[in-house]
This record gives C-alpha cells, sequence and structure tokens, in this order.
C-alpha cells in the first residue's frame, strides 16, 4: 500500500475522522452580557458582522437562564463589573451547573491590572478582554476560543468511539478465548462422553468459590478480581490432558488395573506439557495459560502429600489447583460415570468434610462446606439430566 493510499484508508475509517475546519465557527451562537446597552450594541453588530448569531443579556441572572436554554452559545463574552451579580459570581454560577459548565467563558471588562486578569483566570475564564475592547483583538480571540472548542469536541467524540472500539474488539476477543478454551475442553469430553457438563459445573464451582475465598486472609493477596477470572477462564482446560489416555482405559466400565492407573495419572502432565507448548509458540506470557498449566498439572495433588504427579503438600500446591481439585472431586461425586452411579448428595457432604486437612486445603473445604448449598445449585443449573 501506498502512503497515500495507506492516509486514503486512514481517513475512510469511520473512526477517525477528520478535525472539522475553521469555517466551522462561521454561524456559532454566542451570548454577550453587560449591563450597558451601548456596550452590547457595539459588541453585538461586531460579531453579527463578522457571522455569528448573537444572544444578548443584561443582567447575570439573565445569562445564566439564556446559557441553559437550548441551543445553547458555543462562547459567552461575560462583562466583569455588573450590579446584582458581578462576573465572578456568573462565572461561578455557570461552572457549578452541569449543563453550562463547559461553555468557554471570555471576559470584558475596565480593570486592567495584572492581578484583575489573574482572578479572572483563577475563577475559570478562558480568555481576558480589556475595555475599549479593539474589535480585531475581540475577533480573533472569539475565533480562537470556538476553534479550541470545536478542536476539544472533536477530540472527546474520537476518543469515545475509539474507547468503545477497543471496548468492543476486548469483548469479542475474550469471547474468541473462550469459546476456543470451550473446544479445547470438548476434545477431552468427546472421550469421556459421561463427563456431560461437567467442565461448566466445575468452572461455576471454582468461580464461587474464589469470590467466597477473596477476602480470606490466607488467599486475599492472591484472589483479586482479575485472577478470579483468568482462574475461571483457565479452569475448563484442567482436564486436556484427557485426549491423550487410550479409549481402553478412559472409558473402562471397571476398576483400573494398577498399570492402567498409572497410565490414567499422566493426564496431568499430558495437559500441563500440551498447555505449556502453546506458551512457547506465542510471543508474551497469557496469564489465563499459567493458570490453566497449574490447575491441569496439580489438581490432583492433595494437602497432606499422597496425591500425583509431583507429591505436592499444603501451600507448595497452587492455590488455584487447591480451588480446581475440591471443585473436580465433588462433581466427580455427584455426577454419573461409566463406572460409578451418583452419590447422593448428603454423603458427598460426608467425604468432604472427612478430606478436610487430608485431601483438602482445610481453609478452603471450610469455605466449601459453609456455602454447600450455592454449589449444589450450580450443579443443579448445569446437569446433564437438563441437556
Amino acid at each position: 500500500m501506498t502512503r497515500g493510499a495507506e492516509m486514503n484508508d486512514r481517513f475512510e475509517n469511520p473512526l477517525i475522522q477528520p478535525c472539522p475546519s475553521a469555517d466551522a465557527v462561521k454561524g456559532s451562537l454566542l451570548l454577550i452580557v453587560d449591563d450597558v446597552p451601548a456596550n452590547l450594541s457595539v459588541l453585538g453588530d461586531l460579531l453579527h458582522d463578522a457571522g455569528y448569531q448573537v444572544k444578548a443579556a443584561t443582567s447575570g441572572r439573565a445569562a445564566l437562564r439564556y446559557a441553559a436554554q437550548n441551543p445553547q452559545p458555543a462562547l459567552i463574552l461575560l462583562d466583569v463589573m455588573m450590579p446584582e451579580m458581578d462576573g465572578y459570581q456568573v462565572l461561578a454560577a455557570l461552572r457549578k451547573d452541569p449543563v453550562t459548565c463547559d461553555i468557554p467563558i471570555i471576559f470584558l471588562t475596565a480593570l486592567d491590572n495584572a492581578r484583575d486578569e489573574e482572578r479572572g483566570f483563577q475563577h475559570g475564564a478562558a480568555d481576558y478582554i480589556t475595555k475599549p475592547i479593539k474589535p480585531d483583538v475581540v475577533l480573533a480571540r472569539v475565533r480562537s476560543q470556538l476553534l479550541a472548542r470545536i478542536a476539544g469536541n472533536w477530540l472527546r467524540d474520537q476518543n469515545a468511539a475509539l474507547e468503545a472500539e477497543v471496548t468492543r474488539r476486548m469483548e469479542e476477543n475474550e469471547l474468541i478465548q473462550a469459546v476456543s478454551i470451550r473446544a479445547l475442553a470438548h476434545l477431552a469430553e468427546t472421550r469421556d462422553p459421561e463427563t456431560g457438563n461437567h467442565i461448566l459445573r466445575t468452572q461455576g464451582y471454582v468461580r464461587l468459590l474464589a469470590t467466597r475465598l477473596q477476602h480470606h486472609p490466607r488467599f486475599a493477596e492472591t484472589l483479586d478480581d482479575s485472577y478470579i477470572k483468568m482462574l475461571a477462564a483457565s479452569a475448563p482446560l484442567h482436564d486436556i490432558g484427557k485426549v491423550g489416555i487410550p479409549d481402553s482405559i478412559l472409558q473402562k466400565p471397571g476398576k483400573l488395573t494398577a498399570e492402567e492407573w498409572e497410565v490414567m495419572k499422566t493426564h496431568s502432565l499430558l495437559g500441563s506439557e500440551a498447555i505449556e507448548q502453546a506458551e512457547h509458540d506465542i510471543a508474551k506470557p497469557v496469564e489465563f495459560l499459567a493458570l490453566a498449566k497449574e490447575v491441569a498439572r496439580w489438581h490432583h495433588e492433595r494437602w497432606d502429600g499422597s496425591g500425583y504427579p509431583d507429591g505436592l503438600c499444603g501451600d507448595d500446591i497452587p492455590i488455584s489447583a487447591r480451588l480446581m481439585t475440591i471443585a473436580d472431586v465433588f462433581d466427580a461425586l455427584i455426577s454419573k460415570r461409566v463406572y460409578k452411579e451418583p452419590m447422593p448428595i448428603g454423603q458427598v457432604r460426608e467425604i468432604i468434610v472427612a478430606e478436610l486437612g487430608r485431601q483438602f486445603d482445610p481453609d478452603v473445604a471450610e469455605v466449601f462446606l459453609t456455602h454447600f448449598v450455592e454449589f449444589t445449585a450450580i450443579a443443579a443449573q448445569h446437569s446433564d439430566a437438563a441437556t
């Protein structure tokens, strides 16, 4: 693509609109405020002859009323020395009102010392013109302020459009990521068809459990909102390694032999190694892949150190895997498998109580048991019978 074609392409992009030209100030509505009618007449004629629409107010209160009406003035030229409400009071009221707070103000005053000018700017005036006015100066400064406001509005609108597009694309990317993860997780399910909605349920358990542990002293530092979001996104990949297990073992209706069990246990390493290979193929680390690798490799570790594949124990087991462990065991117990029938929910609860501090982190298990009804509700929502 040539440089010229590239520039044309940029301006054909609906998100990149050219800044309005200087001609855009023509016909702008200006509000002039002065308690002396002769001053209004001179200033009004000057601005009208320059191509502007003009509305005049002879008091501060009238100025506030006109400024809030539609169409709103694009600029206000405000006298400082007026009875009842002086220019500073009018400006303060304009800035306080959300409807008028963004209208630029040029002070017009006979006060010409530096202290008065500084006071005007401190109150939020955009410019300061002393009387008697010089027509060319007034027109130049009016034009300058109008162009600045147009440019500011254009920049704000462009930023809003770009932010909306970034948000849209991020949401689209997150959706693509979620669908891709789900597709990969379903690869494992196709090899183990009776797991049904297992990935949906375990994802829900992990998200809920992490949320309930978020303010626990042992977990608060890790379980912020971002971590929980990434953990929930990665949870469906915990059993991805099952795609490498032979059907004769994965779908065996009876008890596995010792040799078959050793093969079955390799699914945790197969899954983490597959995810690690995916990490090597990308330019920079992706947080959810790091968590996915943790839950894939270590979700069969036990708190007492008797799990696999690495025999980790206690806090050496990553938090992500500790949460996944109890979620996975709970769902396996309540679900029908090729080798077993679902277990009654009361008996499942008793097993979790018995494994507290043995298979499960005791604090994680305590919170799981405290909110047991919520976990059973997730199980019911995504039950295999409902699909």
